[in-house]
């Protein structure tokens, strides 16, 4: 199974920005973690604060992966782009974010991709992660 996680912008930060929500481990440091965890799957990590990148990405892998994990970050509220993107592709999508955005301010109530993905898990940290590769593997 070939998975790749991608992210939007600002989790290059993780670790440093904002530890009290989204904690204090970097994601490298996590992703490490997860490819020990799932040898079975061929796991690749894929991180931008540029839009156009992440559309570009999504499209590159969007026909051959076996599935997508997505942080759109903040661009899950703004991009349309990225939500046309995810609709675009054969490649399932499951979007994930690391805090409950549901709980947060009301312009993150509202998501772009969420109708074309297969589905959704927020709130559960960086577990939320692991959380959406073992969706692929039921």
């Amino acid at each position: 199974m070939k998975l790749i996680i991608i992210n939007g912008p600002n989790l290059n930060l993780l670790g440093k920005r904002e530890p009290e929500l989204y904690g204090s481990e970097t994601f490298e440091d996590f992703f490490s973690k997860l490819q020990f965890k799932f040898k079975e799957v061929q796991l690749e990590y894929f991180q931008s604060n540029i839009e156009g990148e992440l559309i570009e990405k999504i499209q590159e892998v969007g026909f051959d992966y076996d599935g997508i994990i997505l942080n759109a970050a903040a661009y899950t509220h703004t991009s349309v782009g990225l939500g046309d993107a995810v609709k675009a592709i054969e490649t399932p999508v499951v979007e994930v974010h690391i805090s409950n955005i549901a709980a947060r301010e009301a312009f993150r109530h509202q998501s772009h991709i969420s109708a074309g993905a297969a589905g959704v898990i927020f709130g559960f940290g960086l577990k939320g992660y692991e959380l959406a590769i073992r969706s692929f593997l039921i």
